[in-house]
């Protein structure tokens, strides 16, 4: 299912096989909370280079139902999409929406948001509904541990992942869902001891993949970075390593020089509903008076629809005006700039200039104080 291709350093680079296609990685994951990826079509997002999509397990549970998803031909006909498909577990949620759910060892009652009424996810439930909505990579139910948390909290918290990823396993390989891998989530908040503790136990189980959970909860950067590449180089090597909820641009390529393979995040497309842009000099604010009678594209070495037929002047003329064209020119440029950022990290690794381009990248790339968002 995954080949790993080539490594530089800990930087690596490899082939996940689907039923819906090879993903090669390093990999950017657009994220299409409920079957869609905000303003953008399956055609723009084959355009801009994307090989694979998130879709969120939780939300599409509220709506439309994973039942009509399944009568239906499952998410990929649902949402038009051919190439391979994610879901998170829904775990994520028991995080974001603290002030609607409750946790038990059976697992998490949520008031929906939507229309008030009760829904309760088990790990098998969890499973059941990533199952029928057919993705091609899918997980257990987890906790996500917000920040901080203490010892004591995230070692109940643990116990409590660790649990469930025991059951849903079981109710995965009980099911026979033929071609889903199943991957472990590897928490333990911010602590080293239990993040060591965390993967071994989660490796123990045996999964097809591991994802890295929990962060860019509220951590500091320096955290971050150091968590992730502990649990990367504590996960097998012929195993992809999905790093869950990250991230801005500098955060992707910390952790791919730390080992870490995959990522997805709402930035892309949240940011470019509020006017800033990603290019290889750092975040633009299309918003800017500066920008009112630039004839430039927004980034001359991007390849998008947008920066090809379209000045800076145009876009923020579309964007002070509320136009919705706006919203799908920035969106497919920031999806085009980060799936684009991966595939230069894929060919850097490959030809053992890594370090290289992570030099050239931070010296030329001025860093947002803006910041990122999980939400999916």
């Amino acid at each position: 299912m995954f080949r790993l291709l080539a490594t530089d350093g800990a930087a690596r680079c490899g082939r996940l096989v689907t039923p819906h296609g090879a993903v090669e990685t390093p990999v950017f994951m657009p994220v299409g909370t409920r079957g869609a990826v905000k303003s953008l079509s399956p055609d723009d997002l084959r355009a801009a280079g994307a090989q694979i999509v998130l879709g969120n397990t939780y939300h599409l549970l509220l709506r439309p139902g994973h039942e009509l998803i399944r009568e239906l031909g499952g998410l990929h006909r649902f949402m038009g999409w051919d190439g391979a498909l994610l879901t998170d577990s829904g775990g994520f949620q028991v995080w974001s929406l603290a002030k609607l759910r409750k946790i038990s060892p059976d697992g998490v009652a949520f008031r929906s948001p939507v229309d008030g009424a009760t829904h309760f996810l088990s790990p098998e439930r969890a499973i059941e509904v990533q199952h029928a909505l057919g993705a091609d990579v899918i997980h257990p139910l987890d906790e996500c541990l917000g920040y901080p948390a203490t010892p004591a909290e995230a070692e109940r918290s643990l116990a409590l992942t660790l649990a469930w990823a025991a059951r849903s396993q079981a109710a995965h390989r009980a099911r026979g869902a033929a071609g889903q891998a199943l991957f472990g989530i590897v928490q333990g908040g911010s602590h080293e001891a239990l993040r060591r503790r965390a993967a071994a136990e989660t490796v123990a189980l045996g999964f097809d993949g591991y994802a890295i959970g929990g962060l860019a909860v509220g951590e500091p950067k320096a955290a971050l970075y150091d968590l992730a590449g502990l649990v990367a180089g504590l996960l097998p090597a012929d195993r992809p390593r999905y790093l869950m909820g990250v991230g801005k641009p500098e955060d992707l390529v910390e952790a791919v020089a730390r080992g870490v393979d995959m990522f997805d995040c709402v930035l892309p497309t949240r940011n470019a509903r509020n006017g800033q842009c990603f290019t290889w000099d750092g975040p633009v604010a299309i918003k800017h008076a500066r920008l009112a009678r630039d004839p430039a594209p927004l980034d001359p070495a991007c390849g998008c629809y947008g920066c090809r037929r379209f000045s800076r002047a145009y876009l923020r003329h579309l964007f002070m005006s509320d136009e919705l064209l706006a919203y799908r020119l920035l969106s497919l440029h920031n999806v085009h700039f980060f799936v684009g950022l991966a595939r230069a990290m894929r060919t850097a690794i490959v030809e053992g200039a890594f370090g290289a381009f992570k030099a050239r990248f931070f010296s030329r790339y001025a860093v947002s104080s803006l910041d990122a968002s999980r939400d999916r």
